[in-house]
């Protein structure tokens, strides 16, 4: 059961020098979590301690979970437990590399390969034998298999959910999803151990809103790699506190993106117009959209605060 009045839980946050991951660690430190950033860049927040570390490194990994989380001269507390790990390594492209690789052609694809499921895998195993409690593991929609498709792939149906079929063709995509199914394995290897996935869609952060959105709803028609979905980097924080706040369920994959469609048009009538092939499962909300986040509001208890149509007062 969801407690978002459960505060203050100790976090070590990777990849939080990445464009996503400061505005989710504002959003983070808004609910009072402590935070240590992992990273091979500095964090421009001075309230987060952030330690260097190659997280393809098996050592530098489990030091990194079991740190103090910051300097002090003496430590005056011993080295605590964590509550959590949240995992962003290499989740959204940044102007420097950070500790894994956020999308194709930024390296060859096998050293893309190496460095994200090894630096994944690092991470799952420190954290579990560790016994911290919780991970939450960014991994991304491209796993649906349609952003980096070679060619014009298609979505097998509409409204995409956790259950749509994973069949990436890019190295990027395959990345992620082996280490889904790694983060799944250690699940049931550590019963009791909480691991959340979420298949991240394309973040838009605040300084993007206008410009993103104007190309979504001027030209709607380009954005079935996007599966016509996003998420607010801000409201990437909600979900990621929602995930915190809610124990018990064991290893899920959720959808992470917002409510609606990046279009003005209903849902339906669009997607029966650009994807006449496709078929619908089940009734859509008006403006629902195409890829669902209703798994995550349902078992999260994940709300909204940062739609397009409200930040843009449309």
């Amino acid at each position: 059961m969801s407690d978002f009045e459960k505060q203050g839980q100790r976090i070590v946050f990777t990849g939080g020098s990445g464009v996503a991951g400061r505005h989710v660690i504002g959003k983070l430190l808004e609910y009072g979590h402590e935070i240590l950033n992992i990273d091979l860049h500095p964090l421009d927040n001075p309230d987060v301690h952030t330690m260097k570390a190659d997280l393809t490194d098996g050592a530098q990994a489990f030091n990194s979970l079991s740190s103090h989380f910051r300097a002090t001269e003496p430590f005056l507390e011993p080295i605590q437990r964590l509550d959590a790990v949240i995992h962003f390594a290499g989740t959204y492209p940044n102007t420097k590399r950070t500790t894994a690789i956020p999308r194709p052609l930024i390296v060859p694809d096998n050293e893309l390969y190496r460095i994200n499921t090894l630096s994944s895998y690092n991470i799952i195993e420190s954290a579990c034998k560790l016994g911290i409690p919780k991970l939450i593991i960014a991994s991304s929609i491209t796993t649906y298999g349609i952003t980096y498709a070679e060619g014009d792939a298609s979505y097998a149906y509409f409204p995409v959910d956790e259950n749509h079929p994973t069949c990436p063709m890019d190295v990027y995509a395959a990345s992620k999803l082996c280490v889904e199914t790694t983060a799944a394995s250690f699940a049931r290897r550590f019963p009791g151990t909480d691991i959340y996935i979420l298949r991240i869609g394309a973040v838009i952060t605040p300084d993007r809103f206008e410009t993103a959105f104007k190309l979504y709803v001027e030209e709607p028609e380009k954005w079935k790699v996007h599966g016509w979905s996003y998420v607010d980097a801000r409201d990437l924080g909600n979900m990621c506190h929602a995930g915190l706040m809610t124990d018990g369920l064991g290893f899920q994959v959720f959808n992470a993106v917002n409510d609606d469609i990046t279009n003005d048009e209903p849902s339906e009538e669009f997607l029966s117009r650009v994807c006449p092939r496709t078929r619908l499962v089940r009734p859509m909300g008006t403006f629902e959209a195409p890829i669902t986040n209703r798994k995550m509001k349902e078992m999260l208890g994940f709300e909204e605060e940062y739609g397009w149509r409200r930040v843009l007062d449309k």
